[in-house]
């Protein structure tokens, strides 16, 4: 099933259960899949659009819950933060630290990869490989600590 399918069930499903929230986020969901339809961009969504789309969005969130927590708008925060769930929905699984490091290690060995040097030959691979399962600023802070920087 396509993302674009699974929306129009889940919007279906918000709105019979009354959700107000789940439906709100899921409506902003099927806002930027109209939107790339529209763009002209000439071909299909596929699954390397649908995961940048819902991983901007997401980021959009965490940015959000991040600038109201220092305005002191803590309710604004709860909402993003509950927005910010329901998006997690439909993104792939997120890895743990320990995971996340695990496979830098993997990579950094595979490229002979061992200090500071040799971040722009790591950094790329690395988040291909992550991509969608865990965040790059995360990311970017473990392959710095793994090779030495800071």
């Amino acid at each position: 099933m396509s993302l674009k399918e699974k929306i129009n069930e889940d919007l279906k499903s918000a709105m019979k259960s009354g959700d107000k929230l789940r439906l709100e986020t899921i409506r902003s969901i099927r806002a930027l899949i109209l939107e790339f339809e529209k763009s002209g961009a000439g071909r299909e969504l596929n699954a390397d659009d649908e995961l940048k789309m819902l991983t901007t969005a997401a980021k959009k969130r965490k940015d959000s819950i991040e600038q109201f927590r220092n305005a002191g708008r803590e309710e604004l925060a709860k909402k993003e933060e509950a927005e910010l769930e329901i998006l997690q929905d439909y993104l792939p699984k997120q890895l743990s630290e320990d995971e996340i490091i695990n496979e830098i290690k993997t990579i950094a060995v595979s490229l002979g990869a061992k200090s500071k040097e040799d971040f722009p030959k790591l950094m790329p691979p690395v988040m291909k490989s992550l991509k969608g399962k865990a965040d790059g600023k995360f990311v970017k802070s473990a392959v710095e600590k793994y090779l030495g920087i800071n």
